[in-house]
């Protein structure tokens, strides 16, 4: 019986956060896809694998803290193509909340794994 592909999507995303915590450019560019693009809750939109990249690599210089993703929930599209939905939260040293968002990511698989293809994080619109 062939692997549930959900444990290989989340352990691609479970990369993601650990290579933002240690930030190593070359990690990243295996991890995303060549077209890859990113928009950040800021507004900033990230596109192709090198502005991914060297954003993700500014972000984590300038915001200290530990970043985490907790999947809830992975929607399979086909075989190779993905979509993973989480909260996303981040914290300062001392371990306080400084954001809580929604991220999704969408990821897809070659010969040599699943790709990061896109991500959109998201900050809740505050309750009126």
């Amino acid at each position: 019986m062939a692997a549930d592909p959900t444990t290989s999507i989340r352990a691609a995303v479970q990369q993601y956060v650990d290579i933002r915590e240690h930030p190593d450019p070359q990690a990243l560019e295996r991890l995303f896809t060549s077209d890859a693009d990113q928009l950040v809750s800021s507004g900033e939109w990230r596109k192709g694998r090198e502005a991914v990249v060297n954003g993700t690599i500014a972000a984590s210089q300038r915001e200290a803290g530990k970043r985490t993703i907790t999947i809830e929930s992975v929607r399979l599209l086909s075989k190779t193509v993905a979509i993973a939905d989480g909260r996303y939260e981040l914290t300062d040293a001392a371990g306080n909340p400084t954001r809580k968002m929604w991220t999704s990511i969408v990821l897809t698989r070659d010969h040599s794994g699943w790709h990061i293809a896109a991500i959109r994080n998201m900050l809740p619109a505050p309750a009126r």
